[in-house]
């Protein structure tokens, strides 16, 4: 058994979440003259791939010490949603379905593409990585209900739509552009479909049932996409954590491991040595240059 890593690469210059605390890194020894080098951090828990736990948004749920290896490492599928998503658009189970059978209780990874504009990529785009990515509405919530997922993954900044989040109000500009976006392709302004009952769905209301959330997944995730794998994530052991940084797996055979890393010797690499493929990009700017027309 072999692993591919599914993490994004952590350092001062990895953007937290907006508003949110970033890596601090200070030395208080060094080898000359305390015999060791020693480090002290500061930092949100929301930086870099990290998984959400119940407590984020529902007082009585879980701490992050309580989720047992069992419900962290389990079978899953991997979608990619690069193909039929731009900007600011909204994916649906019926994409999810199209593309790979998802099983009751499954660990489901989303590949929307915009893992390509994340800080460690040769495409870096901050505002896009955080304001201006895909997201669900209610009808993939309760299709998330429905099929008792474990747990959900993203390779973007939240696992809502960043729309029906507080960016809205912060990002007035990018505010305006989905909503052109959400009146021609969906025939309602933003506020009337995110309105307040609507919320951080995802978090808000997902949480309650047990179905919490990686964010900002990448790594090779794009050696592995729309298919069945073995996922595994790895928090700390933290009480009263509401949400952990951490390190997202994939587990394959031997034999197949050999054969993923002869295609990647075959791709792009970021600075940090991850794979990537830059038809995603490709795929997604004409979709997001449909959307603006």
């Amino acid at each position: 058994m072999k692993i591919i890593d599914l993490t994004i690469p952590l350092g001062i210059g990895t953007p937290a979440w907006p508003t949110y605390e970033p890596l601090q890194v200070k030395y208080f020894k060094r080898l000359a003259p305390n015999g060791a080098n020693g480090q002290l951090l500061t930092h949100s828990n929301h930086l870099g791939t990290h998984l959400d736990g119940e407590i984020h948004f529902y007082t009585p749920g879980k701490d992050m010490a309580s989720l047992s290896m069992d419900y962290l490492v389990h079978e899953g599928v991997v979608v990619d949603l690069s193909d039929v998503c731009g900007d600011y658009d909204v994916y649906t189970s019926k994409m999810f379905e199209e593309r790979v059978e998802v099983k009751e209780g499954d660990i489901v990874i989303i590949h929307t593409g915009y893992h390509h504009f994340g800080w460690d990529q040769p495409n870096a785009d901050e505002i896009r990585y955080f304001v201006k990515h895909p997201g669900p509405d209610r009808e993939f919530a309760e299709w998330c209900k429905a099929k008792k997922l474990r747990w959900l993954a993203v390779d973007c900044g939240s696992a809502d739509h960043p729309m029906n989040t507080i960016i809205r109000d912060w990002q007035p500009r990018q505010a305006r552009q989905a909503q052109k976006v959400f009146e021609k392709k969906y025939g309602k302004p933003l506020a009337e479909f995110f309105d307040d009952s609507k919320y951080q769905l995802m978090h808000i209301e997902m949480f309650p049932y047990g179905i919490i959330h990686a964010e900002c997944l990448g790594g090779d995730i794009d050696l592995l996409l729309n298919r069945r794998v073995t996922v595994g994530f790895f928090p700390w052991r933290f009480v009263d954590g509401e949400t952990s940084i951490g390190r997202c797996v994939a587990f394959v055979e031997d034999k197949e491991y050999e054969d993923l890393m002869k295609k990647k010797e075959s791709m792009p690499k970021t600075k940090f040595g991850d794979c990537y493929d830059p038809k995603h990009v490709e795929r997604i700017n004409k979709l997001t240059q449909a959307n603006m027309s």
